[in-house]
């Protein structure tokens, strides 16, 4: 066929597994390198020089790039938080010191253990999110926390891409006038993209953003011409464009730019990953199975063991650091974009890529399903998990002649007008949550000496023993998970709590779990803040 009518087939191909992917809530980079085994060499044979499609793919990787280079603004970086920064740089060291080991132990070449360290150390923010989204838990504590680790890994990969791009590449000279190249290269660049980012782009972005459709092109062009520069200056293309991304980053088009691009990210992108499986060599793939197996089983547990440690030493529960830690039980496709560009530099030979590949196949299909069903594994492994979790101040007995009008459950935006709205009418609040830097935040956000706050943990029935609840007048939970308010209102109950309990549901489905504990006794209202909300804007709107 001709590269049209190849191109033609393989979108086909790709159609029917990525449906087929979809059924089985697989995430599409799956299917796609499922696509490239299939139509490469080893079986159809479409696909023999993948010339027609790399280009596509170069391209996709550019604007993967670009997007993330864009959302990475100055003001972002600095609300990560300490947790995320301390969390993702300690995943990252301690994931590539006991990887380094784990490929030396194979036998590996240490520059070829270097990558496949580093390689196993960085997570799919893009997967993440979407698994997240789904399950309504980006703005929940560990959600947050996942995503701010996963820009930190997004941070140190780019660094790590300059790093190697300037090391390696073709450059005539002695290794002195290499280092002058580079050094002058990357100043010139820097100065260069700074005067750009100052006087010419804002203004430019002005005039074209008269036009969607202008706007789009526009940033394309961009993105693409500053990668074809940063490689013609012998660093990469993903360099390039993650700095082209970074230049808009802080401007007021960033979103709309960000998801008109979204969708032809991910349809360039599939090009990549079909041009990786089809490189694939199966003449080696039985050699390489037991080293593929022993790192993926290192990313699916070892990773989430890593953040459990790190999390408990900081405070968290074993439940937080749970949920977070299966974040990083998969390896990224900035994992496989690193590979790919270490045996464009000549540092690593197709075996060690395809290696990295399987590896990713296998943690990200099965990482999928560890976040899936997150809630039901952490009740499985709760009991040994306690070994994780640091003795925390609410471990001991309430003090003597503890009163509070109010015990809220919850930080959260919700709870804290609760607590604003509580406290502003003279009552004193008692704010139970498990985010060590609550304290900070309602500090931050103004509220006075008539709130406390003590760690804890709903979802632990003894918690409850240690809380003077027999002054409570109101009991408030402003979680949205219907399982843990159950456990929370009968654990109450049990403990003598005989205020007034109220509960949060987000959605009908979730009141409608939490109404037959109304008929036991166990809750008194059901707090359902988005109808709420509907119903005044409603009402609101009929006014005007």
């Amino acid at each position: 066929m001709d590269p049209f009518g190849t191109t033609a087939a393989v979108l086909a191909v790709a159609a029917l597994v990525a449906f087929a992917a979809n059924r089985a809530r697989q995430p599409l980079i799956v299917a796609f390198i499922l696509v490239g085994i299939l139509v490469g060499p080893s079986f159809l044979g479409w696909v023999e020089d993948a010339g027609e499609l790399d280009l596509l793919a170069e391209i996709g990787i550019a604007i993967l790039l670009f997007l993330v280079g864009l959302k990475l603004d100055l003001h972002l970086v600095r609300s990560i938080g300490g947790v995320a920064l301390i969390t993702g740089l300690g995943q990252v060291v301690f994931t590539s010191l006991v990887g380094y080991g784990l490929a030396l132990w194979f036998g590996m070449p240490a520059i070829e253990a270097l990558y496949v360290a580093v390689a196993l150390t960085f997570s799919s923010t893009i997967i993440i999110v979407k698994l997240l989204s789904d399950k309504r838990e980006l703005e929940e504590l560990h959600g947050r926390i996942a995503l701010g680790f996963l820009i930190v890994q997004d941070v140190v990969v780019i660094i790590v891409m300059i790093a190697l791009s300037s090391l390696g590449g073709e450059r005539g000279g002695t290794g002195l006038d290499s280092v002058w190249v580079i050094v002058l290269g990357g100043t010139g660049l820097i100065v260069g993209m700074s005067a750009m980012m100052k006087w010419v782009l804002p203004r430019a972005l002005e005039l074209v953003a008269t036009s969607q459709e202008l706007l789009i092109v526009c940033s394309v062009a961009w993105a693409v011409s500053v990668a074809a520069l940063t490689e013609w200056l012998g660093f990469s293309v993903e360099v390039g464009a993650f700095l082209a991304g970074f230049a808009l980053a802080s401007t007021r088009f960033r979103e709309s730019i960000a998801s008109s691009l979204t969708g032809l990210r991910d349809f360039l992108l599939l090009f990549f990953f079909i041009v990786l499986g089809s490189q694939l060599d199966f003449s080696a793939v039985g050699s390489q199975v037991p080293a593929a197996i022993a790192f993926s089983l290192f990313v699916l547990i070892g990773n989430p063991l890593i953040v459990l440690v790190i999390m408990g030493v900081m405070g968290y529960p074993k439940r937080v650091s749970f949920l977070a830690g299966l974040a990083v039980a998969q390896i990224s496709e900035f994992s496989l974009i690193l590979v790919a560009l270490g045996r464009d530099l000549g540092h690593l030979d197709a075996d060690t890529v395809g290696l990295v590949t399987l590896v990713g196949m296998i943690t990200i299909g099965g990482s999928t399903y560890l976040i899936l069903y997150s809630k039901q594994l952490f009740d499985l492994l709760s009991p040994v998990l306690g070994v994780f979790e640091r003795r925390r101040p609410h471990d001991v007995p309430p003090p003597d002649g503890e009163r509070f009008d109010v015990i809220l459950f919850g930080n959260g935006r919700f709870g804290r007008r609760l607590i604003e709205q509580f406290t502003d009418a003279g009552h004193t609040v008692l704010v139970i949550d498990w985010d060590p830097y609550a304290r900070l935040e309602l500090r931050n956000a103004g509220l006075h000496s008539l709130v406390a706050l003590r760690y804890g943990d709903a979802d632990n029935p003894q918690f409850p023993e240690t809380l003077p609840l027999a002054s409570a007048r109101w009991i408030v939970s402003t979680i949205a998970d219907p399982d843990t308010n159950k456990v929370l209102a009968g654990s109450l109950r049990r403990h003598g709590a005989t205020a007034p309990i109220a509960v949060t549901a987000h959605s009908g489905t979730a009141a409608r779990q939490l109404a037959p504990e109304i008929e036991r006794g166990a809750i008194d209202l059901i707090l359902e803040p988005f109808g709420d909300a509907s119903d005044d804007a409603i009402t609101a709107l009929r006014n005007l």
